[in-house]
């Protein structure tokens, strides 16, 4: 690989030419054993054969695309739908009695709702570092079968205490989930791939949703020697332990070493994602990805978007069942009322990765500010309706679904502008840190006295989502600002004595955007 330096782009380093060097593979280390291997090698031997992936044949491409379509994402979109299930478990065990039998008097419930977020927010970034240092689809597997494993505890709690631990060790397990998810999405997809691939295996939340309901309603009918409520947890605690198992066998953990292809193909899906320019795995810790992470304004502003977009998510995640309750419905009907509330995730979500694939280039972040449309109309209309127009504000309540869309529209955002392995995956941690701050403090916008209609926590979710429509706005205005600087440095340097490295000398080089004149933003 080229070996060729260039001076900084500008005088604060936001984007500096790096040497380009083969990373070398650290020896020992807490994970050694087990720790994904180095690839370089064999990233160069594909970039060699087959340049930097602008000149594949689109035949062959087209046909190993779809096998990745089959192998990787039905594995990710049945662990989303479970859990997003878990998500609601708590939500379906209120109206099957767990209020009463662990006397979840006064805030208690909101509480049991906000600590499972504890757990995840004290161990997402630590666990996005072993991550790194581990096999991605190993140490997944591994993370959801305690998760499940604590899940069925749940079952076993005999007062608010028990509750309390169990789901605090549970959030830490699922902590590493949606990063991960984001992780596999980057390594085998191509940016203009992972919007709709990211909506595809994200769009199961909706479908977990729906399931939950159905699930809800056959186990509240379960006349068995436990509560109904302590069923819920074993049923679907056991369904994700099992699913564990299933990803340890068949989620590859790596494009370079997956045996569901052969080696020649690996090196074409090397080739095909190269233009990506963000890398697609290197297991050592870099320091100044570090730095550059914690410099980076995008780094925070993923953070509030992911504060933002979690308010209403922890509200409506807790309290959905108790508030179409609240309309007028009893138990069961409540139950089958979270289906088409689900259905309508899974529409919005298609929706947003359909347009966004029907627009010209760049248009992602605009797509996001629609879909906050409906989400910011709903919450107005279920506050101004009459409080008897019970039809009415369950339509708009069913409305604030489609800021879903949205936000897995910006997860896009992180896999495909957040470049070098260590800061991506700190990246990928902020935002869930800012979505487990978030969750935790939704639910205690829906105070008990307020309901069933909760005044506090729909006017929480309005002001969320007009702050979450702004954010939007201030990214694009960001990224386009920042690929100007980058064109206008490149552009001095070819008129100078620098020399711009070629796509291929820096496509694995494990930079970060920002040090990678190569790296354009898209958005």
């Amino acid at each position: 690989m080229s070996t060729e330096r260039s001076s900084p782009i500008d005088e604060k380093g936001h984007t500096e030419f790096q040497e380009v060097v083969p990373e070398q593979e650290p020896s020992g280390g807490l994970l050694s054993g087990w720790a994904r291997k180095d690839h370089s090698d064999f990233f160069n031997e594909a970039l060699q054969k087959y340049g930097d992936g602008h000149d594949l044949d689109p035949v062959r491409e087209k046909k190993l695309l779809r096998r990745i379509d089959y192998i990787i994402l039905p594995q990710l979109a049945i662990c989303y739908f479970f859990y997003y299930v878990d998500k609601t478990t708590l939500s379906y065990a209120a109206i099957f009695g767990i209020k009463t039998d662990l006397a979840l008097d006064g805030d208690k419930y909101s509480w049991l709702s906000s600590v499972f977020y504890f757990g995840w927010l004290v161990w997402a970034m630590p666990s996005n570092l072993l991550m790194q240092r581990s096999p991605a689809g190993t140490y997944l597997a591994i993370n959801i079968f305690f998760w499940g494993v604590f899940l069925m505890a749940q079952a076993g709690a005999k007062d608010f205490k028990d509750m309390v631990i169990f789901r605090i060790i549970s959030g830490a397990a699922e902590s590493i989930a949606d990063p991960a998810f984001m992780l596999i999405t980057s390594m085998w997809y191509t940016r203009a791939e992972q919007p709709s691939r990211i909506s595809i295996w994200y769009a199961a939340n909706g479908i977990g949703v729906a399931g939950g309901g159905l699930i809800g309603y056959g186990i509240g009918h379960i006349q068995g020697a436990l509560a109904s409520w302590r069923y819920e947890f074993i049923v679907v605690g056991a369904v994700c332990a099992f699913w564990a198992i299933c990803l340890l066998v068949f989620l590859p953990n790596s494009l370079a070493t997956s045996r569901w292809f052969t080696r020649d193909d690996r090196m074409f899906l090397v080739a095909r994602v190269a233009k990506n320019q963000t890398g697609i795995e290197n297991r050592k810790i870099k320091w100044d990805h570090v730095t550059d992470f914690f410099t980076d304004i995008k780094s925070y502003m993923f953070f509030l978007l992911g504060l933002v977009a979690n308010i209403p998510n922890g509200g409506i995640s807790n309290f959905s069942t108790l508030i179409i309750k609240g309309l007028g419905f009893d138990t069961f009907h409540t139950s089958l009322l979270g289906i088409p509330q689900g259905v309508l995730v899974v529409i919005w979500i298609g929706a947003g990765a359909i347009l966004n694939g029907r627009l010209p280039n760049n248009s992602r972040t605009i797509v996001c500010m629609l879909f906050m449309v409906p989400t910011i109309c709903g919450c107005l209309g279920f506050l101004l309706a009459p409080h008897d127009a019970y039809v009415g504000r369950l339509i708009c309540f069913y409305l604030t679904g489609s800021y879903q869309a949205s936000f897995v529209l910006a997860l896009s955002l992180i896999t495909s502008n957040v470049g070098g392995q260590t800061k991506k995956q700190l990246t990928s941690a902020i935002i869930w840190m800012g979505a487990c701050i978030g969750n935790v403090a939704g639910p205690f916008f829906f105070r008990s006295e307020q309901g069933p209609s909760y005044p506090l926590g729909i006017g929480a979710m309005l002001v969320s989502n007009c702050i979450e429509l702004l954010i939007f706005v201030a990214f694009r205005f960001v990224f386009v600002m920042e690929n100007r600087k980058r064109d206008k440095a490149a552009a001095a340097a070819e008129v100078g004595d620098q020399k711009v490295p070629s796509e291929n000398a820096t496509a694995f080089a494990d930079l970060t955007d920002r040090q990678n004149i190569n790296f354009r933003y898209v958005y």
